[in-house]
C-alpha cells in the first residue's frame, strides 16, 4: 500500500490515511466539509458539499489524478430530504466529466463532527 497525504485537505480526524493506492486503484477516506485552512467544518449544507469536493480534488491531485479518474462515489447524508440539492451540486462538480462515476447514497443518523454529509471516493490510475 502506498499512502497519500496533502495539507490542502483536512488532516484525518482519526488514525487513518487520507488515501492509499493499491495496484491501479486509489481509495480515499471519507471527506467531510472541513476547511483545511481553518480546521473547521463549514456551516451550511451547500458549503459542506462544495468543501468536501474540494477536499476530494486535493487528495486526488496529491496522487497525480483528476476528478475524471473517479469511478465510484458513496455519499452519506444525515438528511435525505437534501438529496435533490446534493444532486444539483454533484452534477455541477462532475459537469465536465464525460463518464459519470457510479454512486450509492446512504442515509445515516450522524457523521463525525456533526457533518451533514461525507463522500467516499475510489479512483483509478490509467
Amino acid at each position: 500500500m502506498n499512502p497519500f497525504h496533502t495539507e490542502k485537505a483536512p488532516r484525518p480526524v482519526g488514525p487513518y490515511s487520507q488515501a492509499v493506492r493499491i495496484d491501479k486503484f486509489l481509495f480515499l477516506s471519507g471527506q467531510i466539509g472541513i476547511d483545511p485552512s481553518t480546521g473547521k467544518l463549514k456551516e451550511s449544507f451547500e458549503e459542506q458539499v462544495r468543501q468536501s469536493f474540494k477536499n476530494v480534488e486535493a487528495v486526488l491531485r496529491s496522487a497525480g489524478l483528476e476528478k475524471d479518474s473517479i469511478f465510484r462515489v458513496v455519499v452519506y447524508l444525515t438528511d435525505l430530504s437534501l438529496f435533490k440539492e446534493f444532486n444539483r451540486l454533484y452534477e455541477e462538480f462532475f459537469r465536465d466529466v464525460p463518464v459519470k462515476p457510479v454512486r450509492t447514497t446512504v442515509g445515516v443518523k450522524e457523521l463525525p463532527l456533526g457533518a451533514l454529509l461525507e463522500l467516499e471516493v475510489t479512483a483509478v490510475f490509467e
